[in-house]
């Protein structure tokens, strides 16, 4: 076991990206009148008439010309997708964030197609992928307190109660269409987020080894399964020194349980174990 810190480069470069797409489609609109989401907006019609990379400009676009909805999604990204790949690494956080993303289209996109009385219009946004990231964070950390505003009123909520509320919400839009908001891409992108994190191990042994995207394994059971820069640590009672075999043999089995139950299955000697572990690492 080892205990790796990826500073969050990717994470912050991929805001920039967003930015810069959202300032060059306002320009282009107003100054050129081009409209890009007729072409790389997500619709039904244009999936069915082979414009299959939608699945993948849509996720660049975003409402014009005001700038709530890309500072949204980028305070989403620098919120949650910062400390993913902090844990995760660059590779696995951007592969991640777009399979996320491109599911959440697939499924907007199946939404429009099978359920009555959707209107099939073009979908932008990165807020997929941002689900996605929402979905692996609070799953990773169930326990952890959020800071959310309710209007003008700071609440604090635990990460799993905000990705339950987050996931129904998207879910009830899904089915019944509010708000103009593409709710079928949202809960897409938590889906891939939660199965990733609870049962991603065992689907990728599932699949034949041709067809796996390279790299998205998951990484509880090579790594603490939670960076000490992103959560607040108990503080625990010291253990005695141990060696290393003797540590891996207790570890190993408690990141098994993390990845496939949530850090919420350990007991709390469990728990002392693995914070006895981590402090060790923190030594050499």
């Amino acid at each position: 076991m080892h205990d790796a810190y990826h500073p969050p480069r990717v994470a912050t470069t991929l805001i920039v990206v967003l930015i810069v797409a959202f300032v060059l489609q306002s320009l282009l609109l107003f100054y050129g009148d081009i409209d890009l989401t007729g072409q790389l907006g997500l619709s039904l019609d244009g999936i069915r008439h082979g414009h299959i990379w939608q699945l993948l400009t849509f996720q660049f676009l975003h409402n014009c010309p005001w700038p709530f909805h890309v500072l949204f999604n980028c305070l989403g990204i620098y919120f949650f997708g910062r400390p993913v790949e902090e844990v995760l690494g660059s590779r696995r956080f951007l592969k991640l964030y777009f399979l996320a993303g491109t599911v959440g289209g697939v499924v907007q996109v199946a939404t429009t197609a099978i359920l009555p009385r959707h209107y099939d219009l073009p979908v932008v946004g990165a807020s997929a992928g941002v689900c996605g990231l929402l979905a692996i964070f609070c799953s990773m950390y169930p326990m952890h307190e959020i800071t959310t505003w309710l209007y003008l009123l700071p609440i604090q909520i635990r990460a799993r109660w905000l990705l339950m509320f987050v996931g129904l919400f998207s879910l009830f839009g899904t089915l019944i269409p509010l708000g103009g908001l593409a709710h079928g891409a949202h809960l897409g992108g938590i889906l891939v987020g939660v199965i990733y994190v609870r049962w991603g191990n065992t689907l990728v042994n599932l699949v034949p080894a041709w067809l796996r995207l390279p790299g998205l394994r998951s990484p509880l059971r090579l790594r603490s399964p939670m960076p000490a820069r992103s959560l607040k640590w108990e503080i625990l009672p010291k253990e005695g020194d141990r060696s290393d075999e003797v540590m891996s043999g207790e570890i190993d089995p408690l990141l098994d349980k993390i990845s496939a139950q949530g850090i919420q299955s350990l007991t709390d000697r469990e728990r002392k174990i693995l914070d006895a572990a981590r402090k060790k690492l923190g030594r050499r």
